[in-house]
C-alpha cells in the first residue's frame, strides 16, 4: 500500500465527526474516562482489532498485525481526558456535563488515531506490528507515568512510539515538530513564609510575611533573568496566593503561601529552577524575620524527540500533506505533555497539527472554555498516523 492524503479518508470523514462530537458531549476527567474507553474498545473490536483494556485502570490498548511479516511494532498514543472547565459554547454537541469539558482536543485525538487504526485494519500492507494505545489522565495526573509503571511496555513491546496534539493558531493541517526538546517539563512549586504577624497598626511589634512575599514575587523573576543562561529558556510563574482573612484586612497573617509552575527544557535548567527557589526564599525571608518553607514538586518531564524518529515523523506528515507545509525545525513550546515518560522509556517523536487560526473562524487556545477541536483535520490527522505506519513498516516513501 502507497501513502494516502487526508482525501483518500474523505469517506470516513462523517463518521469521525460523529465520533469526536459524541466525546465532546460527554467528557470525561482523568481515570474516570469509562464510556469513552468503552466507545474506543467497541469500535476497535467491530474493525476486528484485538484489544486489552484496564492499564492506569480506563487504558485501551488495540494492537493489529501486518500481514506482511515482520518483527518490527510501533506504539502510537492519543489522550482521552477531559477538563475540569465549564464550556461556553453554544454548539449543539457542547458538553453535557457541569464543569468539565474537553478544552485540549483529547476528542479529537482519540478521533484521529481510531480513524486510522479503522483504515489500516481493512488495508494492513505493512510488515510487523502496531498497538494503537489509548490512555487516560493526560492533564495533570500522569497516566502515561501510570500506564508504564503498570507494565504498558512490558506487555506491549514498542520499538519505538509516537503521539501528536493539536496546535490552535497554526495553519489547519500543517505540522510542526523538531528534534530534541519539543516541550518543557512542568514542575510545581510552594514557599510559604512564616512570621508572627500582628495588628496592622502596629507592623514593628511583629513580623510581616506579607512584605517577605511580596519581595519573593518580584525576586522570582530574577531566577529567570540572572541564573538561566541567556541562550537557554525557563519560566517561572506565580499562580496562587493565599493569606489572612477577607474579614479581617486589618490583621497581618503569620503566614503566606505561595504557589507556581516551573517550566524548563534541560535537568541542568530544572535542577537550577530548584534550588536557586529555595535560596531566594531562605534569603528574602531571613532579611525580614521570617522564616521559609519551600517545596518542589517535579511532575513532567521535557519532551525530547529523537532524531530517527523526528525524521520518520517529518517524512510522514510530508506524504500527507506535503513538504512545505511541515515545519521540522519549530521553536519549542514551554507547554508539558506527559508522553514525554513514554520518550523517557522508548524512541519516539511527538508531532503538532495544526488546528486553525484566528484569521480562520476566531479559533481559540487550548484550556479556553471557547476552544474546539477542528473536524476539518480528523481525517488529515488519521492519514499521518497511516503514513507513519507505512514509513515505519511499510516503506510508503519508497
Amino acid at each position: 500500500m502507497t501513502h494516502i492524503t487526508p482525501d483518500r479518508l474523505a469517506g470516513l470523514a462523517t463518521e469521525l465527526t460523529k465520533i469526536r462530537r459524541d466525546i465532546h458531549r460527554h467528557p470525561e476527567t482523568a481515570f474516570e474516562e469509562t464510556r469513552t474507553a468503552q466507545i474506543v474498545a467497541d469500535k476497535l473490536t467491530s474493525w476486528g482489532i484485538e484489544i486489552h483494556r484496564g492499564l492506569a485502570t480506563t487504558g485501551v490498548v488495540g494492537t493489529l498485525k501486518g500481514k506482511r511479516p515482520g518483527q518490527k511494532t510501533i506504539g502510537l498514543r492519543a489522550d482521552m481526558d477531559a477538563l475540569h472547565l465549564q464550556e461556553k459554547n453554544d454548539f449543539d454537541y457542547t458538553s453535557s456535563i457541569p464543569n468539565k469539558m474537553h478544552a485540549c482536543g483529547h476528542d479529537g485525538h482519540t478521533t484521529m488515531l481510531l480513524g486510522a487504526a479503522k483504515h489500516l485494519a481493512a488495508e494492513p500492507d505493512f510488515a510487523g506490528t502496531v498497538h494503537f494505545i489509548f490512555q487516560p489522565a493526560e492533564e495533570g495526573l500522569g497516566g502515561a507515568r501510570v500506564m508504564i509503571e503498570e507494565g504498558l511496555f512490558d506487555r506491549f513491546n514498542c520499538d519505538a512510539v509516537y503521539g501528536m496534539h493539536n496546535m490552535p493558531g497554526f495553519e489547519k493541517g500543517h505540522f510542526a515538530i523538531r528534534t530534541g526538546p519539543m516541550l518543557a517539563s512542568s514542575d510545581s512549586w510552594e514557599v510559604t513564609f512564616k512570621g508572627t504577624g500582628g495588628h496592622g497598626a502596629m507592623p514593628d511589634r511583629g513580623t510581616d510575611p506579607t512584605f517577605v512575599a511580596a519581595q519573593f514575587i518580584v525576586a522570582v523573576q530574577g531566577i529567570v533573568g540572572r541564573n538561566v543562561p541567556s541562550n537557554q529558556a525557563a519560566v517561572l510563574s506565580v499562580g496562587h496566593i493565599h493569606a489572612g482573612t477577607p474579614g479581617s484586612p486589618n490583621v497581618i497573617p503569620s503566614e503566606v503561601l505561595i504557589k507556581g509552575t516551573a517550566r524548563s527544557f534541560s535537568r541542568e535548567i530544572r535542577d537550577l529552577l530548584e534550588r536557586r527557589l529555595a535560596e531566594v526564599a531562605d534569603g528574602i525571608a531571613k532579611a525580614g524575620g521570617c522564616e521559609a518553607v519551600s517545596k518542589y514538586h517535579r511532575r513532567y518531564p521535557s519532551l525530547v524527540n529523537a532524531a530517527d524518529q523526528t525524521k520518520i515523523a517529518v517524512e510522514a506528515a510530508a506524504l500527507t500533506v506535503g513538504r512545505e507545509k511541515v515545519e521540522a525545525n519549530a521553536a519549542p513550546i514551554a507547554g508539558a505533555e506527559d508522553f514525554a515518560f513514554m520518550l523517557e522509556k522508548k524512541p519516539g517523536a511527538y508531532i503538532m497539527i495544526g488546528n486553525g487560526g484566528t484569521g480562520e473562524g476566531g479559533c481559540h487556545n487550548v484550556h479556553s472554555p471557547l476552544y474546539d477541536f477542528s473536524d476539518e483535520i480528523l481525517t488529515t490527522g488519521a492519514a499521518y498516523w497511516v503514513n507513519l505506519v507505512q514509513v515505519e513498516l511499510g516503506n510508503a516513501a519508497a
